[in-house]
């Protein structure tokens, strides 16, 4: 069941234009804020560390046009970042003039299904929430994604703000509106389009994370390198182990450039329709690998690394993607210093194989995949004989560790 408490009870690129120039803007520190420009749906991202403690003023003041007196704000978490940050996010909320409460679910992709939801449901409808009720997401992306659905079903729809805490939530799963749960075998398969209304970005929260959660946020960041922009991605692979320390001064810089690659896809392709498949590069296999070993096995970052290097040996399969540029990511990755790229002998490709043909992305059935033409340019859509798969995952099987 979620937990709800008070403050009174808590201590404590590629064929995309890019016209980042006017839609960026320096902050004062290393990072960048990022604009989205999606009409009435337009929100800001901002990347400042310290970020936190003013997330009240940030979000009466860009969300609710500054009177925020008595406006219940659902600050949704999971116990241990709500024990690390719930407290100094509460305390701005409440400072700010919101009326605060807080609902706790457990961590972990296991616990991202209707089940949740429809607990959150009773705990919102418990607290009287209505149409001027704020949902904020402070956590990872489990966090977000549920949140994010909570908001865009409660009462039609509510307004939400994401603060994400982890790396890979920072750079992927709070930006462009995608919100949802897993149901059976399919991640993400019951969801939305609803955008926040804010997103919150403290790089200081990466500093209690785990070094293997900062490596999986990591994969996303090389991603964005490898299939929109060459010099970005070459300048991760240089400080690919930095990063994973957080001692890169480009870690900031990496995360906005980040938050700017998916702005400027998501304002063309805000419901997915088309280019928009190009954030998907790894997920295909990747997604396949999470739901065969029950998201018990890898963290989504490490799935979709094994996964862009299925789609660079598919790619190489289907003649489109150059040895060269396959050598390229995984000596990206092997940088950052992810245990496994290689494909797990125990895991049967029949059954990765049928998995690929209930993602989200199939058509009839048949996997459509996100393919290298080089490094900084992806293409979608790509049919590829399942003959072809096969080689390059009997190809990967044989893959040697670092």
């Amino acid at each position: 069941m979620p937990t709800r408490r008070t403050t009174e009870t808590r201590a404590g690129r590629n064929g995309v234009t890019d016209p980042s120039d006017h839609k960026t803007r320096r902050n004062g520190h290393a990072g960048r804020d990022v604009h989205l420009a999606l009409g009435p749906r337009s929100y800001d991202i901002l990347v400042r560390r310290g970020l936190l403690a003013h997330a009240g003023p940030e979000i009466a003041g860009r969300v609710v046009g500054g009177d925020a007196r008595g406006r219940l704000a659902v600050v949704i978490s999971n116990p241990k970042v709500d024990q690390s940050y719930g407290a100094t996010v509460t305390r701005s909320l409440e400072d700010a003039g919101f009326r605060v409460r807080a609902l706790a679910v457990p961590a972990g992709e296991v616990h991202k299904t209707l089940a949740t939801v429809r607990r959150l449901y009773g705990s919102l409808h418990a607290e009287a929430a209505d149409r001027r009720t704020i949902v904020v997401a402070l956590g990872g992306g489990v966090i977000g994604d549920v949140a994010g659905y909570v908001a865009a079903t409660y009462a039609r729809g509510l307004d939400f703000v994401q603060i994400p805490t982890t790396l890979l939530a920072q750079v992927d799963s709070s930006v462009g509106g995608k919100v949802g749960v897993n149901f059976d075998s399919g991640k993400n398969l019951i969801g939305a389009f609803h955008q926040p209304r804010l997103v919150l970005i403290d790089p200081d929260t990466l500093y209690t994370l785990p070094r293997r959660e900062l490596r999986s946020g990591l994969a996303e960041v090389i991603k964005y390198g490898i299939i929109y922009d060459k010099a970005f991605f070459q300048m991760l692979s240089r400080e690919a182990a930095a990063l994973v320390r957080l001692s890169s001064e480009h870690l900031e810089d990496a995360i906005s450039r980040s938050c700017e690659i998916k702005a400027r896809v998501v304002e063309q392709d805000e419901r997915d329709e088309g280019l928009r498949a190009i954030l998907n590069f790894g997920h295909t296999v990747g997604h396949a690998l999470e739901a065969i070993t029950r998201y018990r096995i890898y963290r989504h970052g490490e799935a979709i690394a094994i996964g862009m290097v299925s789609a660079c040996l598919i790619g190489e399969e289907a003649g489109l993607t150059e040895g060269a540029d396959t050598a390229a990511v995984i000596q990206a990755f092997r940088n950052a210093g992810f245990p496994q790229l290689g494909l797990d002998g125990r895991l049967p490709i029949e059954d990765i194989l049928r998995l690929l043909s209930w993602d989200k992305k199939a058509v009839d059935g048949a996997a459509r995949f996100v393919l290298l033409e080089r490094i900084g340019r992806a293409t979608p859509g790509h049919p590829v004989a399942e003959a072809a798969i096969r080689r390059a995952l009997e190809r990967q099987r044989g893959l040697s560790a670092p």
